[in-house]
């Protein structure tokens, strides 16, 4: 079994943007992101970390701006028309889901499409539905993308079963893999036997957002499995959506959590707000 880690695949993305930040550094172009939070749940709060740390060693500036888990509609829309306006500002990660009482739906409309290193709107959404190259996949999304470039996985006329059908991972990551020539399966809470779909995967990319629901009993040997999961335990760790300790062991290699998609995902999001700022730049 082979433990597929993202710090390396990060640190490679990393490397690329930190050369391109100088190059822009140089023409006097800072390049920015603006990470919109309300409440503080524990996997936002996690991810804001791994951010800051990685925007921190590669120089590059971010704001912070959270908001009560209480706020209204109101004072959302005018804090994201504040940060979406702002030309210092090159991309915009708004963390999702929301609390129930809040919509993204505003956003999702009148995001600048440039700054839309998330995929959140519905421009990019079409952008990427349609197949168009360069566009800013959610970043979760391409960082799954990323790990198996890195570690040379296959994906051209293999069966691929995405387990999640959400707009933020499971639907784009399943249109990109279609785009990388695989054959897609797409598994949610209304399917039947998802043994069984699992079984005959080549690959498992896990993204449905509960604690260890993938058992060794429902997957096959010699599987490469990538485990988007960023959840909490019983015990109050961070895990993923697979069980870990006991499926492991018949793969053919997994990513583990944490330390494998969202530690790319932070990487992958670094590069968007780079190449956001050279889009900008040259008009």
């Amino acid at each position: 079994m082979i433990e597929l880690r993202g710090k390396a695949v990060a640190d490679c993305i990393t490397e690329d943007a930190s050369n391109k930040v100088r190059l822009l550094r140089e023409k006097g172009i800072n390049p920015k992101l603006a990470v919109i939070r309300v409440g503080a749940r524990p996997d936002d709060v996690a991810y804001e970390r791994g951010i800051i740390k990685r925007f921190d060693n590669a120089g590059v500036d971010y704001e912070v701006h959270e908001l009560d888990g209480n706020c209204t509609q109101e004072e959302l829309n005018s804090l994201f028309d504040r940060v979406n306006g702002d030309s210092n500002v090159h991309g915009i990660l708004m963390f999702r889901p929301l609390p129930k009482h809040l919509s993204d739906e505003y956003m999702k409309r009148t995001i600048d499409p440039g700054k839309d290193i998330d995929g959140m709107g519905y421009v990019n959404q079409a952008a990427l539905y349609s197949g168009k190259k360069n566009v800013f996949a959610p970043c979760t999304a391409q960082a799954v993308i990323e790990i198996l470039h890195y570690y040379k996985i296959p994906t051209a006329g293999k069966r691929v079963t995405v387990v999640g059908r959400s707009l933020v991972i499971g639907r784009p990551v399943s249109l990109l893999l279609i785009s990388e020539d695989a054959t897609v399966t797409v598994c949610h809470t209304k399917t039947a036997d998802l043994a069984s779909e699992l079984k005959r995967a080549d690959i498992i990319v896990a993204a449905a957002g509960k604690a260890g629901m993938i058992k060794a009993g429902m997957t096959g040997e010699g599987q490469i499995i990538i485990d988007v999961g960023m959840d909490t335990n019983e015990e109050g760790k961070l895990c993923g959506d697979i069980d870990y300790e006991n499926v492991a062991p018949k793969t053919e290699a997994i990513t583990p959590v944490p330390g494998g998609v969202g530690t790319v995902t932070t990487s992958v999001l670094l590069r968007y707000t780079v190449e956001s700022a050279l889009r900008s730049a040259n008009g």
